[in-house]
C-alpha cells in the first residue's frame, strides 16, 4: 500500500495563508511531515504543491517550477502592500486600455524585479514584512526573472485582467505595480491565482504520486536488483549505490522492482541515494 510519501495538488481558498490551508493534512497525518512548494499570499487562491513524508525532501525542486497565474490589477493606486490588504500610498490617474495593451508585451522575457518590501525575503538577516510593519525604510535589492508569456484578458474601467506565466521568485504584486508604472498610473493586485504550477493542473488533481513526478520529466529509470531491494530494506544502503541509469543527466530517478515503482533516488557523480520508499 502506498506509505505517508506522497503529492497533492490543493486549491487553496482566498481569506487563508499557505500554512492554514495544510491543517487538514497535518490533522490527518500525524506525526508525518507536511510541508509545501510555493507560498500564496493570504487573499490570493489557487494551486499550492502539498509534500508529506520523503516527498518534503522534493521541495526545492518543485519550488523552482515555473508557475501560472490569473491576475487582476486596479489602477489609480498603489497599496504599500501591492493587494488589497494594505493602505494606498499614492495615486496617479487610470491608463486606458490601448496603452495597458502596448505595455504589457514588454514586460516578456528576462529582467530585473524589485520584491515588494511586505514580502518574506530576508534583508540584512531580518524578514523585510516585519522590518516594513515597524516602519522601519528597507531597500529591497533587484533580482532577475523571467516572464515567459503574459496576455491581457479583459480591460473594464479601472482594473485589467490578465494571464501570466513566470520564472521562480517572481512577485506578481510586484509585476502589477509595474506595469501600472509603465503605463503611466499607479496599481495593486485585487485578485490572483495560480492555476499551474511546473507540468500540473488542477486537471491533473486526481493524478496519484508516481503520476505526478512522472509528469515532471526529471526523474530517470533505475532498476533494483533483489539484492538492493533487500539492502534498502535492512537499512543497509545509507550512503550512494552505484547507479545503473537510464538517463545520467537528470537530477532524480525512479526506483523500481520487478517493474513497479519502489521509490525515489538522489543522483549525484554516478551514484544514487534513496530518498524515500514509495511503497512499504
Amino acid at each position: 500500500m502506498p506509505s505517508s510519501f506522497s503529492i497533492r495538488l490543493l486549491d487553496k481558498e482566498k481569506g487563508i495563508t499557505s500554512f492554514q490551508a495544510l491543517s487538514p493534512f497535518k490533522k490527518a497525518m500525524k506525526g508525518i511531515k507536511v510541508g509545501h512548494a510555493g507560498t500564496l499570499d493570504r487573499f490570493a487562491s489557487g494551486m499550492i504543491v502539498v509534500l508529506t513524508g520523503g516527498a518534503t525532501k522534493l521541495n526545492p525542486v518543485f519550488s523552482s517550477f515555473d508557475k501560472e497565474y490569473i491576475a487582476s490589477i486596479r489602477f489609480g493606486s498603489e497599496t504599500d502592500t501591492l493587494d488589497p490588504e494594505g493602505e494606498v500610498i499614492a495615486t496617479a490617474s487610470c491608463p486606458d486600455e490601448e496603452t495597458v495593451k502596448a505595455v504589457i508585451p514588454s514586460f516578456i522575457g528576462r529582467q530585473m524585479q524589485r520584491p515588494p518590501v511586505y514580502s518574506a525575503i530576508h534583508v540584512d538577516g531580518r524578514r523585510a514584512y516585519k522590518e516594513a510593519r515597524k516602519g522601519h525604510d528597507i531597500e529591497m535589492p533587484e533580482r532577475e526573472i523571467e516572464v515567459s508569456s503574459i496576455s491581457l484578458l479583459s480591460f473594464s474601467g479601472d482594473e485589467a485582467v490578465i494571464r501570466v506565466s513566470v520564472s521562480k521568485g517572481t512577485y506578481i504584486r510586484a509585476l502589477a505595480r509595474d506595469i501600472a508604472l509603465r503605463a503611466g498610473s499607479r496599481g495593486y493586485l485585487t485578485e490572483l491565482r495560480r492555476i499551474r504550477t511546473g507540468p500540473w493542473t488542477f486537471s491533473d488533481s486526481d493524478k496519484d504520486t508516481d503520476q505526478l513526478l512522472e509528469m515532471t520529466g526529471l526523474l530517470s529509470s533505475v532498476q533494483l536488483s533483489q539484492g538492493e531491494r533487500k539492502l534498502i530494506e535492512n537499512g543497509t544502503i545509507r550512503g550512494r549505490a552505484v547507479l545503473s541509469d537510464s538517463n545520467h543527466s537528470l537530477p532524480y530517478c525512479f526506483l523500481y522492482f520487478d517493474d513497479e515503482l519502489y521509490g525515489i533516488g538522489e543522483k549525484t557523480d554516478g551514484r544514487y541515494r534513496v530518498l524515500a520508499r514509495l511503497y512499504d
